[in-house]
């Protein structure tokens, strides 16, 4: 697999795979490092399976246009270590996933899949819920507006505001919003000791298993599958309960997976770029100024802070056969991070890409992924944001940081968890 030119180096390695690198921002030094030096490298990290390393944007592309040749689903599709992979396949009968959505589907079974419930996520039905999603943001920024001038902009408004939109699709009753919160921030910040079940001392996936985290969500989405198929009503939980494909009804691993990228997914990375685009505005007033001038800046705001925070911050693939990349040769089963905070960093794309830069064109950032797997949701975050920000910005008459943001520990989706900010609002 390996050649002595291919090897990134050790202090670059490392930074993949530890989750303080992302939160306090020295992977973005390594994705430079790399993409200047050796953008299609091979790291080798004690504890791991060796995995090639995607960090140009062309290259990412590339790899994710390419769905027979990169699977999804053949191997663990987040970094993940030896002794966990181990764990989780003796766990779940050879199988490296401990849930199978459609992140982990490749080919027959992604397609017919996502078919399920992609009519609700595209625009047409959207539209239809615009009303409903714009009474939400008002009362979330009368919610900002009553803390009366300081407050923490992530646990205030950038959590609760998605995570309530995306429960009324799915069909989670309003009292049960915090307990979906409470899951998901242990599920994707396991590594964090601020948002982990168990503080943070068990650095992989088996631990979400162990500490019923997973359970958890089964438990609680196999009461309302059983409810939705006996009183079935419009929303997306009542149409996987009731999902078949070729016939047959989708499996309990299926459904129970499904729900949790629902209600984890729909939800976390649009408030991480919610939080971002905030970060954004008050370290950058002339950014801030120029929106409030022109709202019709309000779309590029949405993009250029998915593009800068980019929540998803690496997906595993694997090759389906012997081939050459990139000037490399992969052998059947290697397996390679698509970095795409990197790839909406790189400098033959984007000019001067550590800016944030609301009236960025062309924007064409990777932070949705691309090709089949492509974010299912990306119509409806983007829509979430923009409405918010129509909503806030003719209300907002000053903000500043009120202390220093803090990113989540995490290799596979990081954002913000505290921001605090100073304001004012009529």
């Amino acid at each position: 697999m390996s050649s002595t030119s291919a090897r990134i180096p050790d202090e670059h390695a490392v930074n993949l795979v530890d989750p303080t690198a992302y939160a306090d921002g020295r992977i973005h030094d390594t994705y430079a490092w790399l993409r200047a030096n050796n953008p299609f490298g091979l790291a080798e990290v004690e504890g791991f399976e060796p995995f090639w390393v995607a960090t140009k944007h062309a290259d990412i592309l590339e790899i994710s246009r390419q769905n027979a040749l990169f699977h999804s689903g053949d191997k663990a599709t987040v970094i993940t270590n030896k002794a966990a992979d181990t764990a989780v396949r003796a766990m779940m009968g050879g199988s490296p996933h401990l849930v199978r959505s459609l992140v982990q589907m490749d080919a027959p079974d992604h397609p017919k899949y996502r078919a399920l419930t992609q009519a609700w996520f595209m625009p047409p039905n959207l539209r239809g819920l615009e009303d409903r999603i714009r009474g939400i943001a008002r009362r979330a920024v009368d919610k900002m507006a009553a803390t009366g001038g300081e407050c923490d902009f992530v646990r205030e408004v950038a959590l609760g505001y998605p995570l309530h939109v995306i429960m009324e699709i799915l069909g989670v009753p309003e009292e049960d919003e915090p307990r979906m919160l409470t899951l998901t921030q242990e599920l994707f910040g396991a590594a964090d000791p601020e948002l982990a079940r168990d503080g943070g001392q068990q650095r992989d996936i088996e631990s979400l298993m162990r500490d019923g985290v997973i359970a958890d969500f089964y438990a609680y989405f196999t009461k309302m599958s059983a409810d939705r198929r006996a009183n079935p009503r419009d929303d997306v939980a009542s149409v996987i309960a009731n999902s078949t494909i070729d016939g047959q009804p989708i499996s309990e691993l299926e459904a129970m997976s499904y729900y949790m990228i629902v209600a984890t997914a729909g939800h976390d990375t649009t408030s991480s770029s919610t939080a971002g685009a905030l970060w954004g505005l008050a370290a950058n007033p002339g950014e801030l100024a120029k929106v409030k001038a022109d709202p019709s800046l309000v779309p590029g705001l949405v993009d250029e802070s998915i593009r800068w925070i980019t929540p998803v911050k690496t997906f595993m693939r694997s090759a389906t056969e012997d081939t050459e990349f990139a000037g490399r040769r992969l052998a059947k089963d290697d397996w390679m991070m698509l970095c795409y905070a990197s790839g909406n960093r790189d400098e033959e794309v984007f000019d001067d890409p550590a800016a944030f830069r609301i009236d960025r064109k062309p924007n064409k950032h990777l932070a949705f992924g691309y090709g089949a797997h492509l974010c299912l949701g990306q119509h409806l975050a983007k829509m979430e944001m923009r409405i918010l920000w129509e909503e806030l910005l003719p209300r907002l008459d000053s903000l500043e940081l009120n202390g220093e943001p803090k990113q989540s520990l995490a290799t596979f989706v990081n954002g913000p968890k505290t921001m605090p900010i100073r304001f004012k609002m009529h």
